[in-house]
């Protein structure tokens, strides 16, 4: 029965990424709001099952802007159900003509859940990174990677908990390994994501993704360390 209910989630998330308001692009030429970032991934990153304002990057902006470096509303490309493949083939649409001052990459977890391979994995994130380190205008200390949330937390992933953490982590440590290489911010929020074990308040309605109040969390782990790339 639990197997099932994950099934139907998932089923559910690609039907969602049919839906063209979950690739998001905010173009807002006006810098003086401050400065210019492009939010990179998947479910994540869109915000799959919490509101436009409860999107971690956008309470990055927020929260970081409130403590003394001033950052505009990001521009986001991501889509639930997205892999690397996925995003690395949509983001064309990106003007790397004009840099922005600070790209983030939270990408994986359907890598993991279609079980493409760490190899492909490892192809392809190296790719985004090095597209990412363009979109920044070439500065690699103006990207930032999150890594990747431990589903098997949540409800959904209750059946297969063990192996699902297992996995996410290899994925991690290539992940890890590859921004260490490129001299890339690395944050990990994956023990952060283990909470929802116990706290029920930060999974979504849909018992698969984090809620706003997850996010949150994730932001307030991010936000002290990219304000030392500054």
């Amino acid at each position: 029965m639990k197997l099932h209910l994950v099934f139907i989630l998932f089923i559910c998330s690609c039907i969602a990424c049919m839906k063209d308001d979950e690739k998001i692009i905010n173009t807002d030429p006006d810098t003086k709001n401050g400065l210019t970032y492009l939010a990179l991934g998947d479910s994540y990153t869109i915000g799959e099952s919490v509101t436009e304002a409860e999107r971690w990057p956008v309470l990055f902006s927020k929260t970081i802007s409130a403590n003394g470096l001033k950052i505009a509303q990001p521009d986001i490309i991501a889509k639930t159900g997205w892999t690397t493949a996925n995003l690395l083939s949509n983001i064309s649409a990106v003007n790397s003509e004009k840099p922005y001052d600070l790209v983030s990459l939270l990408i994986g977890v359907n890598n993991q859940y279609q079980n493409l391979g760490l190899q492909q994995y490892r192809s392809e994130f190296v790719k985004l990174l090095q597209k990412s380190i363009s979109f920044a205008g070439g500065k690699n200390n103006r990207v930032f990677v999150l890594s990747i949330p431990d589903w098997g937390s949540t409800p959904a992933g209750s059946s297969g908990r063990e192996l699902i953490g297992k996995e996410i982590d290899q994925y991690n440590e290539v992940a890890k390994e590859e921004c260490a290489k490129a001299k890339i911010l690395f944050i990990d929020i994956t023990p952060t994501s283990k909470k929802a074990l116990t706290d029920i308040s930060l999974v979504a309605t849909d018992g698969l993704h984090y809620s706003g109040k997850m996010h949150q969390l994730w932001v307030d782990e991010a936000s002290p360390e990219v304000k030392k790339l500054f």
